[in-house]
Formats: structure tokens, C-alpha cells, sequence
């Protein structure tokens, strides 16, 4: 079965963890994935490369975001390889390393809204009129917005809050066309972004948090985000989608 052929998606972020799994899993129902990338053009190149190699169609598109105009740019570049949209997943994100508040710069804060909270919302604006009556969008938020408050962690947390809000009020505007916006809420991944940061006990106890008793894995988010792309969620929108394997429980 291939739910999503004939359909485009442009996976932010798409070259490596979440969203690599999120690019090769739409891919595999038949999508044609855009794959952007912020400058590890190698990691995009390996992840179009194992979507042909799976029988899909992809292509890849550089822009760094939180820069100026990066969403001008970005569907720039969209534009060469594809005359249509159905999906967008708002999947690319920054982590700040920080210790508590008084450890974050006004750079590091602003930086880190610029990727995941004002660079979301414009690839989105300028995406409306590219995208199909019908179509899905779909945002990458965390576990951190709601009931699992990590002061390492605050502004990115804060960034990720503006997604949710983000994402409810846009459905509602959106629900006229038939357009569904949801939003994914990971808890901890075991992807290359915490390389260095989970090891030993951190890693025992955050595998314990969960009554699944392990760390997610980039597939276990990309599957719902299928979900969420797909007509059998026609009837689901502005909601906030825990995908924690229960650590919030």
C-alpha cells in the first residue's frame, strides 16, 4: 500500500535523526520528500540515497535557517525540483547547552527561537499558498512543554511552547481548507543530537522514565508523524500528540 502516492513533502531538518526516519518512512508511502538540510550536505545525500535505494524519490535542498529570508530561500530552492506541496513536517531544532538561566545569552536565546520558533512560522507562511487544500503540517515540539520541566533546558523549551501555541491556532485558521495541523511531542530519542550528553546513568535513568523502559527511537516518532500526514487522520487537528512511550504518565 502506498497511502501517500502522487503526494510532495519537505521535511525540515530531514538529513538525520527525527527527520531523516520521518523523510524514509513518508518515502516508503509513497511520497516524493524534499529533504532540506542546514550544512551537513553529506548526512541529506546518504538519506536521499537510502530512499532511492528503497524505491521512493527524493531530492535534497540546502538552506541554513534562522537566518534572514531563510524561508524565501528555502522554497526558492523547493521550487526548482517540485510545482506542488501536501506535506510539511517542521522537524529541524537547536538544543542550547545550558545550566540554568543565568547561563543563557541573549544570542544563544535568540538563536535558538530564531530556528525552532520564527523559522517555522514563516516556512509555514510561505508555504500556505504552495500547499494543497487537503494537506497536513505537522511540527516537532517536545515533552518539555508540558509536565516535565528541565531548567537545563529552558529556552529551548520556551522556543518549543511557541510551536505548540503556533500549531493550534494555525489549525483552526487552516480547517476551512481542510488543512490539519498537528504537533509531535518526542521524549528523549536516542539520536546523534544527545551524542555526548547520554551515557551511563543518564542513560539508565532516562530509559527508566518511561514504563516502556528504553529510549525512543527516531522510528517510533516517525511512524506517528505518518499517521498525522496521512487521510486517516482527516479528523485530527490542533492537537498535541505525546510520543513519550508513557513518561509523562
Amino acid at each position: 500500500m502506498n497511502p501517500l502516492h502522487g503526494k510532495t513533502a519537505l521535511v525540515t531538518g530531514g538529513s538525520r535523526g527525527i527527520g531523516r526516519a520521518v523523510a524514509r518512512r513518508l518515502a516508503r508511502d509513497g511520497a516524493r520528500v524534499a529533504v532540506h538540510y542546514g550544512s551537513n550536505e553529506q548526512a541529506a545525500q546518504e538519506t536521499v540515497a537510502a530512499i532511492v535505494a528503497e524505491g521512493g524519490q527524493a531530492f535534497s535542498l540546502r538552506t541554513e535557517l534562522g537566518t534572514t529570508d531563510d524561508a524565501e530561500r528555502l522554497w526558492a530552492a523547493f521550487d526548482e525540483h517540485a510545482d506542488k506541496l501536501d506535506i510539511l513536517v517542521n522537524n529541524a531544532g537547536i538544543l542550547n547547552d545550558e545550566p540554568g538561566i543565568e547561563h543563557v545569552t541573549r544570542r544563544q536565546f535568540e538563536r535558538i527561537f530564531a530556528v525552532n520558533a520564527t523559522a517555522p512560522f514563516f516556512v509555514t507562511r510561505l508555504a500556505l499558498p504552495r500547499l494543497s487544500d487537503g494537506g497536513r503540517i505537522v511540527n516537532v515540539s517536545t515533552m518539555l512543554t508540558r509536565g516535565w520541566a528541565v531548567p537545563e533546558s529552558i529556552s529551548y523549551a520556551m522556543s518549543k511552547g511557541a510551536l505548540d501555541v503556533f500549531t493550534s491556532t494555525l489549525a483552526k485558521q487552516l480547517a476551512a481548507r481542510g488543512i490539519t495541523v498537528n504537533a509531535v511531542a518526542p521524549g528523549v530519542v536516542d539520536t546523534d543530537i544527545h551524542q555526548g550528553r547520554i551515557v551511563g546513568e543518564a542513560r539508565t535513568y532516562l530509559a527508566s522514565q518511561s514504563p516502556m523502559g528504553r529510549l525512543g527511537t527516531p522510528e517510533d516518532v516517525a511512524d506517528v508523524v505518518a499517521f498525522l500526514a496521512s487521510e486517516d487522520s482527516r479528523w485530527v487537528t490542533g492537537q498535541w500528540v505525546d510520543v513519550t512511550g508513557g513518561t509523562l504518565l
